[in-house]
């Protein structure tokens, strides 16, 4: 699988002139890969916006679709790494021993070959930043021992945090009918890394990580471009199309933006844009917001403070 390649304190203002400026320049090529017939092969796009302090949404349109996740699957990757972590069965500079299986990943990938080891502090940076598949395949062995093992590990936390119509076959994300999300869970899962791993969550900001020789950006082309904007992940495969989640601060409040299944890279970075603006537009003239129409659960108390 081949991906597509935060300040506070922002006025509304400021924030949706930032945006207009930089969405007139994705707009065009957006619209070009918009073809008819790509528009009839797959169903329309998934798109939910909530507020993170009270876990309600502001926006959502197919949220509840069942979506191939892509990358987005490396959330919960990460996820168990990081309670990994915190429980002391992973240590942060240990090495990470790559498989042969591990090597034998599909793009993205770092490229490290098998028998070869890499830290743990870098293993999950690459796998944040540059969404690498050999470092994720590593990691999820090193932690279950195989990646199917890690995979069953996947699903049960997405069902334990409430994500009831997700389930993972991988690690990675690569096409799989096993992989199986919706945009109401991923923005879930982004809250939830969000109020459980919040010392971690800066990984997701980082602009760009070196390899050796290598200089690799983030493929979140919304950092530094969008007011606010400070994580969280793309994903792609041709079957699942341009999947972002995106979390975005301004005056203590926060965000989270997601949409599944748009047609290219630049239409899903200006409708993922588009809604961080509507959510700040709507919490900024509204003191609540509806309560979420699209989960067939409640998510009072799974908010993140500010």
């Amino acid at each position: 699988m081949r991906d597509e390649a935060g300040r506070d304190g922002m006025t509304m203002g400021g924030g949706l002139a930032a945006v207009r400026r930089w969405i007139g320049g994705v707009t065009m090529a957006a619209a070009l890969t918009l073809a008819p017939s790509a528009a009839m092969a797959r169903p329309a796009v998934s798109e939910l916006v909530l507020d993170a302090a009270s876990g309600r949404v502001l926006f959502a349109r197919d949220a509840g679709r069942a979506r191939a996740p892509a990358s987005l699957t490396k959330l919960m990757t990460l996820y168990l790494a990081f309670d990994a972590l915190r429980a002391g069965r992973l240590k942060p500079r240990e090495p990470i021993a790559i498989s042969r299986r591990a090597a034998a990943q599909q793009p993205s990938k770092l490229g490290i070959a098998a028998g070869r080891t890499i830290p743990l502090d870098a293993a999950l940076r690459v796998i944040a930043v540059q969404s690498a598949n050999d470092v994720a395949v590593a990691l999820a062995e090193r932690l279950a021992g195989s990646e199917a093992a890690f995979a069953r590990q996947m699903t049960r936390a997405a069902h334990r945090l409430g994500m009831r119509d997700t389930r993972f076959a991988n690690a990675t994300g690569l096409p799989n009918r096993g992989n199986v999300t919706t945009a109401d869970d991923i923005a879930t899962l982004s809250l939830a890394m969000l109020r459980n791993h919040a010392s971690h969550y800066k990984l997701f900001a980082t602009r760009s990580v070196r390899w050796k020789q290598r200089v690799m950006p983030n493929h979140n082309h919304l950092l530094g471009k969008i007011p606010g904007v400070d994580g969280i992940k793309t994903g792609y495969t041709a079957d699942a199309g341009y999947n972002l989640a995106a979390s975005a601060k301004r005056r203590n409040r926060r965000i989270v933006a997601v949409v599944l299944g748009e047609r290219s890279a630049a239409a899903r970075d200006t409708r993922v844009a588009n809604l961080i603006e509507v959510g700040f537009t709507s919490l900024a003239t509204r003191r609540g917001a509806e309560p979420r129409r699209t989960a067939r659960r409640s998510t009072r108390g799974r908010g993140v403070a500010g």
